[in-house]
C-alpha cells in the first residue's frame, strides 16, 4: 500500500461510507446507533499502548485536517461524481495484482478467478479500468485483499491495536503487509519506483488518498460529532470492520458498521468463516 494512499485508507478503517451532503441529516441517527453498538461491543480494546496510539491518532487527525481534507474538498468540488467514480475505478483496477496475489496466497481460487476476470474485462472493455464493466455487464463484484488478511487466514493473530503515523488504525500483523509486503506485489508501483518515475508514483499515491478521503469526509464528521470518545469509536469500528474483511464480509454477530467500500455486501457469496 502506498504511503499517501495508506493514509486515507487507514483513516477510513473507521468504516465510513460515501454520502452526499443532502444525506448527512438523514444519516445522523443511524450512525449514532452504529457507534453505540460498536462501542458497547468493544469490551476488549486490545490497546496495550493506548497513550502512544492516541498521540499518533491525533497527529494523523491534524495532518488530515491541514492537508488531506482541503485537497479532498477541492477535488470533490472540481470533479463531478461520474468523473470521481471513473478515477476510483481506474485506481482499483491498477491495484488488482495485489488483490490477485493475496487471493492466491489464501487459496481463494474462485475469488482469484473473479479478480482475473475483472482486470481483464475492465482493462479492455472498461478503457483501462475507468468503467467497471465486469460489475455492470457481467455481475462480477470486486473485493479487496491484502497481506494482513492473508496472514490472518493462515492463523497469525492481529497482536495489539496499533495506530501508525499517516496510515492510521492497524496492528503488527497488518503493518507487515502495509509497510513491507503489498508494495512488492504491485507491478505498477515497482515499475514506477525502479524507473525513477517519482512524479508519477507520487501522483498515484496522492490521487488515491484524495479520492478515497473525499468519499468519506461527511460520515467521518458525523462519527466525530456523535461519539463520546472519537478515538475509541474509531478503534472499535476499525477492529470490527477488519474482522469482517478477513471473513470476506461475513460479519456474524458484529453490529452494522458504516462500510466505506463501494462494493456490495459479499456475505451472500461466502459460506465459510475465515479466522481472524
Amino acid at each position: 500500500m502506498s504511503l499517501v494512499g495508506g493514509m486515507a485508507a487507514a483513516v477510513m478503517l473507521a468504516g465510513a461510507a460515501p454520502v452526499s451532503a443532502a444525506e448527512d441529516e438523514a444519516n445522523v441517527r443511524p450512525v449514532t446507533i452504529q457507534l453505540a453498538a460498536a462501542e458497547s461491543m468493544d469490551e476488549e480494546a486490545n490497546d496495550a499502548i493506548e497513550p502512544l496510539n492516541r498521540f499518533f491518532f491525533f497527529f494523523n487527525e491534524a495532518f488530515y485536517t491541514l492537508l488531506l481534507r482541503p485537497m479532498s474538498e477541492l477535488y470533490a468540488a472540481l470533479i463531478p461524481p461520474p468523473g470521481r467514480e471513473a478515477i476510483g475505478n481506474a485506481l482499483d483496477n491498477v491495484n488488482s495484482p495485489v488483490v490477485l496475489a493475496n487471493d492466491l496466497l489464501q487459496g481463494e481460487w474462485n475469488r482469484a478467478w473473479e479478480t482475473t476476470e475483472r482486470v481483464a474485462v475492465n482493462s479492455t472493455l472498461g478503457l483501462g479500468g475507468l468503467f467497471d464493466v465486469a460489475k455492470s455487464w457481467l455481475g462480477v463484484e470486486g473485493h479487496d485483499e491484502d497481506f494482513g488478511q492473508t496472514l490472518a487466514v493462515w492463523g497469525v493473530g492481529e497482536g495489539f491495536y496499533l495506530v501508525l503515523p499517516f496510515y492510521g488504525p492497524s496492528s503488527p500483523r497488518d503493518g507487515v503487509g502495509k509497510l513491507f509486503v503489498d508494495s512488492y506485489l504491485d507491478p505498477l508501483g515497482m515499475w514506477l519506483d525502479n524507473s525513477n518515475r517519482d512524479g508519477e508514483a507520487w501522483l498515484r499515491k496522492g490521487l488515491t488518498a484524495v479520492d478515497e478521503y473525499s468519499g468519506v469526509m461527511s460520515e467521518l464528521d458525523q462519527i466525530k460529532k456523535t461519539s463520546v470518545d472519537y478515538y475509541a469509536a474509531i478503534r472499535s469500528m476499525a477492529r470490527q470492520k477488519r474482522a469482517s474483511e478477513i471473513r470476506n464480509g461475513k460479519e456474524g454477530k458484529l453490529p452494522p458498521i458504516p462500510d466505506l467500500s463501494e462494493e456490495e455486501d459479499l456475505a451472500a457469496s461466502q459460506t465459510a468463516t475465515r479466522p481472524q
